[in-house]
């Protein structure tokens, strides 16, 4: 577990992001347990996550879902994408689609004036660096003083996605790095950091 930040009382956390490799490590199920958690002690969450998308045991591509159940494609392999779509944009053997993508994602991330919702944002990663709209909602989330944001994100890499080291590397965000041998038993210690955060916000 690591934390941005030298000094808490100057860059109080309104942030927590997890990280962690490999691909599987459990980021996704432990942002569902955290949610779930969260629900339960009456905290409003609005975001969404990002879930597996199988065909005859392969992955052919991944699904944006929303926490109120809405569905939309992220990215398919090139055998699946829609060959229709205006925008063509390739991470490896996946076509993301950015339209889907986005007709999903943007209305979970809308900013909420009389709410102060906690928002999950699985994931930031390069697939969503395809959208300029969705790096401007993020960026307008994270700016905002009355919310917080539980986001995840790829781990640091050789070649570095600009967008999520600024994440990364802000003051006020808390940084966990999963592992398959803490995904259990860190998931207290990132409920009562986002749960401290979001009544900081509610507070100003």
């Amino acid at each position: 577990m690591m934390a941005t930040g030298t000094d808490e009382d100057m860059n109080p956390t309104r942030h927590v992001v997890l990280t962690g490799a490999p691909a599987g490590v459990g980021k996704t199920t432990l942002v569902h347990k955290v949610c779930q958690t969260l629900k339960q002690r009456g905290i409003r969450l609005q975001g969404f996550y990002t879930e597996e998308q199988r065909e005859r045991g392969r992955r052919i591509g991944f699904d944006v879902v929303t926490l109120d159940g809405q569905r939309g494609k992220l990215a398919r392999t090139s055998d699946g994408h829609n060959s229709g779509s205006r925008q063509q944009c390739s991470v490896g053997q996946y076509m993301v689609e950015v339209e889907d993508f986005e007709r999903i994602a943007l209305p979970a991330l809308l900013l909420q004036k009389d709410e102060s919702p906690v928002y999950v944002i699985d994931e930031i990663g390069k697939m969503e660096m395809f959208s300029r709209r969705f790096v401007k909602s993020v960026s307008d989330i994270l700016a905002s003083s009355n919310f917080t944001v539980f986001a995840t994100i790829p781990i640091k890499r050789q070649n570095p996605i600009r967008f999520v080291e600024e994440v990364r590397n802000r003051k006020d965000v808390q940084l966990f790095e999963i592992s398959k041998d803490n995904r259990d038993s860190v998931l207290d210690a990132i409920v009562e950091t986002i749960e401290t955060s979001h009544k900081r916000q509610k507070l100003n």
